[in-house]
């Protein structure tokens, strides 16, 4: 006879391999129809990013001004989350926290050849921005 416990852990174990079969993981794995610099890259569309991100982003595309000194300097890579390019390809703004006191963890990365980058975790993740 099986312990009590054995079933309900079977079952918990199944539900979590179909998730991970389903591919269940709130938009943020690698997306199949993204552009080829995104490629294996988690993506996000325009329209899923924060407010904040959104009102960066306009920034960006207006050419500033920007509420911070350190935005549009350039960003190193030098986690290597994103496709390798010479330094200086790379530029950082950033994205407002609300509740936060300094400038936060969210940020905005672009690269010269128009792609767009959006981490919450100061540079541990990225992912695509899709626009």
């Amino acid at each position: 006879m099986l312990p009590r416990f054995v079933p309900r852990l079977l079952a918990a174990l199944l539900a979590c391999l179909a998730v991970l079969l389903a591919g269940c993981s709130g938009g943020s794995s690698p997306d199949a129809s993204a552009p080829p610099r995104a490629h294996g890259m988690a993506t996000v569309p325009v329209s899923r990013l924060p407010a904040e991100a959104r009102r960066t982003l306009a920034l960006v595309d207006q050419g500033g001004p920007f509420p911070f000194a350190q935005d549009g300097a350039v960003f190193g890579n030098f986690e290597g989350h994103l496709p390798k390019h010479r330094r200086g390809y790379y530029h950082e703004y950033t994205v407002r926290t609300p509740g936060s006191r300094d400038r936060g963890a969210r940020r905005l990365v672009t690269g010269q050849g128009g792609e767009v980058y959006y981490t919450d975790d100061h540079y541990d993740s990225f992912r695509a921005v899709l626009r």
